[in-house]
């Protein structure tokens, strides 16, 4: 058991190391590495809320961009200071999130799950027609930021954004983890596999399907703030649909209910985009979408079940052997 638990610790710190030694290793991208903690932290967002209590939702967007408009416009009209604007842009999502969502976590299934692209188109059509607020075709710019407790600048070189970046992943992974585990999350975890059941010995469902929604909600914002303080600019793409299908992609190919599923699935997704990009700018969605098809199809629980497959794998073959 003692073995066990410092496998398990190892495993928890390796994509902390691994963060670590690309700063030093690959200095020159730095920008790349932030956007993929971002997408890390945006795609740990919705397996809060679908692979853990299993709303089904297509408007994760919603959220993603409208903390990356607040704190866009924070920053433009209120204050240049990074940590209030992005305190403010976790704020405002939270209360969209929670009144969203007490307007349609009554419902479930597709209805559900047309209510939440409602959610996102209405925001997205806003945002193109509010030009005098957010910039429409041309995307919010203009974004001055003030350095980091008044001593870490942000930069060309990506630096302060990075590391900043990884800081605020860590303390939501720490946060959602706390809440996975606790009785809380247990809880959620029956909800979602058979929710009359958890209302019958009774559990508040749908006040706890609320809670964690106004949360995944909170985070998603935290992750558009953090892509509006890393490039300077929002653009109406933070709203689009298709950033909802691709943050659902990622975690699908990471696995579900893991949280490192967010890890594994928004890196390989962001890397397998920038390399295939540069061999033809489609050809990257031929992958993907290869990548996609047989993760569903051979992998259960997403490439997180990669390790464990082959080693299943082994042990029939090595039972047919002694056959």
């Amino acid at each position: 058991m003692r073995r066990a638990r410092v496998v398990a610790a190892i495993g928890h710190a390796v994509p902390w190391a691994i963060a670590v030694v690309y700063f030093f290793a690959v200095p020159s991208d730095l920008d790349f590495g932030t956007q993929v903690m971002i997408w890390i932290l945006f795609a740990m967002s919705l397996d809060l809320a679908l692979g853990y209590a299993g709303i089904l939702t297509l408007g994760q967007a919603a959220f993603f961009g409208l903390g990356a408009y607040t704190a866009g416009l924070f920053a433009i009209h209120l204050s240049p200071d990074p940590l209030l604007g992005h305190l403010a842009a976790i704020g405002v999502t939270m209360l969209v999130g929670a009144l969203t969502g007490a307007m349609i976590l009554h419902t479930t299934g597709v209805t559900l799950l047309m209510l939440t692209l409602a959610i996102v188109s209405v925001l997205s059509q806003y945002a193109n027609q509010a030009t005098d607020l957010t910039g429409g075709d041309n995307g919010l710019q203009g974004i001055r930021l003030d350095p980091i407790f008044g001593v870490f600048e942000f930069n060309i070189f990506g630096k302060t954004a990075y590391f900043y970046a990884l800081v605020v992943l860590f303390g939501w992974f720490v946060l959602a983890r706390r809440i996975v585990h606790s009785p809380f999350g247990r809880s959620l975890d029956g909800i979602r596999q058979n929710p009359h059941r958890m209302r019958a010995i009774g559990t508040p469902v749908w006040w706890r399907l609320l809670a964690i929604y106004t949360i995944s909600a909170a985070m998603a914002g935290s992750a558009g703030a953090l892509s509006a303080h890393a490039t300077r600019f929002v653009g109406l793409s933070v709203l689009d649909l298709l950033t909802s299908g691709t943050v659902t992609v990622a975690l699908i190919l990471g696995g579900t209910r893991r949280l490192y599923g967010g890890f594994i699935g928004a890196t390989i997704y962001l890397v397998v985009q920038d390399y295939s990009a540069k061999i033809s700018p489609f050809f990257w969605e031929f992958v993907v979408g290869g990548l996609l098809i047989a993760t569903v199809l051979l992998l259960e629980g997403g490439l997180l079940d990669f390790g464990p497959a082959v080693l299943r794998l082994r042990d029939r073959w090595q039972a047919g052997q002694r056959r």
